[in-house]
């Protein structure tokens, strides 16, 4: 009979550490963010894929674009950081632009690990799925312009020469991958959007004091929109894993972001 127990005890055990830790990696959420910018549009932000530890299938991802219809796909960085991963990156790629739809994207931390062929495989991968990387530049879209900054922490972000095509006035909607860029961008911007962080991933109060990620989550802003001096911000929470792959009180995240018209809908 106490072997029973002992048994049980485990196997409790176990299913609550299965709840706690590995299906918050499953169960991903779709983050919706309404900002009052009016270009009538709807956006995906897709994050920190880190295809090596993702849990949440191509299919799923592709149900999700699917089904939310966005006029742009928004990737921020950080897709892998091994070369044998890269055809399981172009997987996740094909799903994410399975609707033919402008699709940018800009390179993460991870992503800088590769060694040359393999970055510039990556890149290529992204390219023939139609997706425009942005490595420190910036291309115009229907109403607004697209400034791409490449990573900050990798030492790769050329902020000045990411808006030297931006023109006076010009909507400006800043991708990037480490949100602490922000802090040395000067350039005036309507909406940023980033990721890196997590969310913090093991959601545990004062865990950016001893995991050092920069200026902004000693702040303790870490994930969700936020207002900044030169524009608004929003850090995804990722849909994939750094580190453990777990995640704690914290669910992996694809972001829909709307943008409504003049008249408060999508045109």
């Amino acid at each position: 009979m106490e072997l029973v127990w002992i048994a049980a005890a485990v196997g409790l055990a176990a299913v609550l550490l299965y709840m706690l830790f590995i299906f918050p990696t499953q169960w991903v959420k779709v983050e919706r963010v309404a900002y009052p910018w009016p270009l009538g549009i709807k956006a995906l932000q897709i994050s920190d894929l880190h295809v090596e530890k993702l849990r949440v299938s191509p299919r799923r991802l592709e149900d999700i674009v699917r089904r939310e219809k966005p006029d742009y796909v928004l990737l921020t960085g950080d897709f892998t950081e091994k070369a044998r991963m890269l055809p399981k990156v172009e997987r996740y790629v094909k799903a994410a632009t399975c609707l033919g739809v402008p699709a940018f994207a800009v390179l993460g931390n991870h992503d800088h690990h590769l060694d040359p062929p393999a970055l510039r495989r990556l890149v290529s991968i992204l390219e023939d799925a139609g997706v425009q990387v942005l490595s420190n530049r910036s291309v115009e879209a229907d109403g607004f312009r697209i400034v791409g900054i490449d990573d900050y922490g990798s030492g790769k972000s050329k902020v000045g020469k990411a808006f030297r095509d931006v023109k006076p006035g010009e909507p400006v909607l800043v991708l990037t991958h480490n949100p602490n860029v922000l802090l040395g961008i000067r350039q005036k911007y309507n909406f940023l959007m980033g990721g890196h962080f997590h969310g913090m991933q093991f959601h545990v109060p004062f865990l950016f004091r001893y995991i050092r990620k920069g200026t902004l989550p000693k702040r303790g802003i870490y994930k969700g929109l936020h207002e900044g001096e030169n524009g608004a911000f929003y850090i995804s929470k990722g849909i994939g894993q750094a580190g453990p792959n777990a995640r704690f009180l914290l669910r992996s995240e694809v972001t829909v972001h709307e943008w409504p018209g003049m008249n408060g809908t999508k045109t």
